[in-house]
Order: structure tokens, then C-alpha cells, then sequence
């Protein structure tokens, strides 16, 4: 069987039982970075066999850990924080489960992106995730201007330290539109700023923000 364990995004706390089920039932846990997640599994006593399975190792291992539940064994599959998959590795070796027609299990937890939307105030019958927003200003740009013309609230993350870059852009395409930053989401200094973009840029710009940033995008108005 394999586990896929959503895991805290912050606060150790909201880690789940079924999770710590998961990850003590594991025969071997893969993990994005198995330093970070060596921190996790000893604050809660598991001690497990880790291996990497990142971006730049994941079409190998995922291979390696089919074989491994093929045989007969148990494999937790966790990320840094939040859910496998959503912008984080997994879904080739969930896609590789249903190839051979392996058992696996979602183990639900925390989510950065519906946390920030709860906490936005915006609009949520419908929305849309687009996960990082680009490096090049051209493609982040076309970006957020497909987000001003939908309906739908549209949630990015982003850098802390391409954030006022982002910001100015979002001031100078639409100024009237409201964004909120979703930052640091559960833990000590966790912060929903709701402003427009000229204004957000302003605060930001005098007080640089730190931590792991969520850009939500209020819904055109119909």
C-alpha cells in the first residue's frame, strides 16, 4: 500500500492521526527533503527508513518505489508541508500506482490553498489554483491578467522576494481589483493583508515580507 500523507504546513500541531497511522504502518517513507522531514518524524518518535523523492530524482525513485510496493512493501510518500501532488512531487508515482494497478490511499491534511481562501474573505463558490506564479515577467504578467478576467477567486504562491515585483504588476493592471497576501499560514506570524495591489505594494515595500507566501486574486465582478 502506499500512503500519500499530507503533512503540517506550519503548525505541528494539524498533523492528523490517520497520518501518524500512515507513517508508523510504513515499511520506508520518501520524502521531498528527508532533513526536513527528519525533524517532523522525530517531534512525534517515528523512526522510519527515509529516502529523497524530489523534482530531480522523481522519475528514478518513482520507479524504484513501484517496485518496492509491487513486492510487498508499505511506502508513506510526504512532502515538505501540505499535500503530495499540488505543486510538490507525486503524481508520477500515484500515476505509476494506476499503471500497475497498485493500492494507494490519499491520507488528507492541511492545505495551504484552502486556508488562504477561507481567509481571504473572497468570493468562494468557485476558484481557481494556479500554483507558482512565473520567474520572467512577461509570462507572470499574462498570468495575472488571465486571472483579472476570471469570474472565480485565482490563488498563486509566490516568493517573498518576487512579491513586490508581483505586487506592482497587479497595481498597474488593475488598480481597483482587490488581492490578499495569505503569509506564513499557521504558525506564529500568520498574516491576511486584503488591500488593492498599489496599496499591498506600498506595505510590502516598507516592511518586506518573510515565509511562504499565498497571492489570492478577488473574482471579477459579473
Amino acid at each position: 500500500m502506499l500512503y500519500v500523507v499530507g503533512t503540517p504546513i506550519g503548525n505541528l500541531d494539524d498533523i492528523t492521526l490517520r497520518a501518524l497511522e500512515a507513517l508508523k504502518a510504513a515499511d520506508v517513507i520518501a520524502a521531498e527533503d528527508t532533513r526536513h522531514s527528519g525533524n517532523l518524524l522525530r517531534h512525534f518518535e517515528i523512526r522510519k527508513p527515509l529516502v529523497s523523492y524530489h523534482e530531480h530524482n522523481e522519475a528514478m525513485r518513482a520507479a524504484e518505489l513501484a517496485e518496492r510496493l509491487a513486492a510487498g512493501e508499505t511506502v508513506a510518500l510526504i512532502t515538505d508541508a501540505g499535500m503530495p501532488g499540488l505543486s510538490d512531487p507525486g503524481a508520477r508515482l500515484i500515476r505509476k500506482c494506476i499503471e500497475r494497478e497498485l493500492a494507494f490511499t490519499i491520507v488528507p491534511g492541511v492545505s495551504a490553498i484552502t486556508t488562504a481562501l477561507v481567509g481571504s474573505g473572497f468570493n468562494l463558490e468557485r476558484f481557481c489554483y494556479r500554483g507558482f506564479l512565473p520567474v520572467k515577467s512577461g509570462q507572470r504578467e499574462r498570468e495575472l491578467i488571465a486571472a483579472l478576467e476570471r469570474a472565480e477567486t485565482t490563488v498563486f504562491f509566490e516568493s517573498p522576494y518576487r512579491l513586490t515585483k508581483t505586487l506592482a504588476a497587479c497595481a498597474t493592471l488593475m488598480p481597483e481589483r482587490q488581492f490578499c497576501v495569505a503569509r506564513e499560514l499557521t504558525k506564529k506570524f500568520e498574516e491576511f493583508r486584503r488591500a488593492t495591489g498599489a496599496d499591498l505594494l506600498a506595505h510590502y515595500a516598507a516592511h518586506p515580507a518573510k515565509g511562504e507566501i499565498t497571492l489570492l486574486v478577488a473574482g471579477k465582478e459579473r
